[in-house]
This record gives structure tokens, C-alpha cells and sequence, in this order.
């Protein structure tokens, strides 16, 4: 059997600097409940999320619907660019994709922050071989995670998601075996 880990980048959400507690917007909460109908026809069998409410929100659906409780895992959260103001995001993002190892002031690297998805990704199939997880998540953290266990999730390819997406990847015990698009709305 196969251990199926769906990660589901959030839907839109409410800019805000107060990063834990920004909400869906209201294109956001309609995605979400597009997330969930999806969802709830693969057999989830829990649901983990970052301790984002934007993450929470885009799948506490199919808790409700599976009658579970969302384990929040604070490993799953977006990876911490900057702590100071970005004044241009489009730069910052670039050179942490192309130089993995450099981090801004009070940031995380890629490498710093696809350790802490990692080791916790891995914790995940551990713990429960042969289900089918749900994982709220970012973009950022989502790409490094999946660019572990395959290089060609890269930058190029996170600048193609959208909010939210959804990709379904199968594991055999921690070997990566395949991954595939269930949605993506822009």
C-alpha cells in the first residue's frame, strides 16, 4: 500500500502583516469550500495543518467532514523570508531560490526551511503508513518539501502554483513514487 500525502497550498487570502492569524479573503473562503468537495472524495483519513489560519481554513472542511481534529504542526508553516519589511519580494524570493544557503535578515534559507519540512514530512509518513493525509500548507514550504524528494519541483515551479493547489503525492515507506495535480484554481 501506499502512503498518499496531499498538500494543498492555501487559498487566497487577506494581506495582513499579522502572518498567523490572515484570513481568507472572500474568493479564498470559496475556493475552500471547492477544496474541501474535492477532497472528501479521497478518503482522508487526517488532517494536518500549518498553525496559519489561512491553512487552517482552506482545509478544516474535510476535518469537519472526516469528524477529526486538525493536528496543527508548526513545521508546515511558510518559511520566514524576512523579519524586516521586503521592499521588493520579487528580488528576495530569487536569490534564496538561486543561492539555497543565503538568508535575509531574520529569514529562513531554502535549506534551513526544507529541513524543517522535511523532517517533518517524514514524521508524517511514519506515523501513519498506508493513509491518506491532508496537509494546510504554503507555497514556499510545499515546493522545498516536494524538491527533496525530486529536483525538478523547483522555483520555476512554484512560481506557476496558484492559491490554492493541490498535489497528491505517494509514497512508498519514504520513496517518492508519484506525484499528481488534483486542483489548482488561480
Amino acid at each position: 500500500m501506499l502512503t498518499n500525502l496531499y498538500f494543498v497550498r492555501h487559498a487566497h487570502s487577506e494581506y495582513s502583516t499579522e502572518e498567523l492569524k490572515r484570513p481568507l479573503s472572500e474568493k479564498g473562503l470559496c475556493d475552500a469550500k471547492i477544496v474541501n468537495q474535492l477532497l472528501a472524495k479521497e478518503s482522508i483519513d487526517y488532517v494536518i495543518s500549518s498553525p496559519y489560519l489561512r491553512a487552517i481554513q482552506t482545509v478544516e472542511g474535510v476535518a469537519k467532514c472526516i469528524e477529526k481534529e486538525i493536528i496543527i504542526e508548526d513545521a508546515f508553516k511558510e518559511r520566514q523570508l524576512s523579519s524586516q519589511r521586503v521592499e521588493n519580494f520579487q528580488l528576495a524570493i530569487t536569490k534564496v531560490w538561486k543561492e539555497p544557503s543565503f538568508f535575509w535578515e531574520g529569514g529562513e534559507s531554502n535549506v534551513t526551511a526544507q529541513k524543517r519540512g522535511v523532517k517533518a514530512t517524514l514524521k508524517v509518513l511514519e506515523r501513519f503508513e498506508d493513509k491518506n493525509i491532508l496537509i494546510g500548507t504554503h507555497g514556499n514550504v510545499m515546493v522545498l518539501i516536494m524538491n527533496y524528494f525530486d529536483t525538478k519541483y523547483g522555483f520555476d515551479f512554484w512560481k506557476e502554483l496558484n492559491m490554492p493547489d493541490i498535489y497528491k503525492l505517494s509514497f512508498n515507506k519514504f520513496e517518492l513514487k508519484e506525484v499528481n495535480r488534483i486542483w489548482g484554481n488561480g
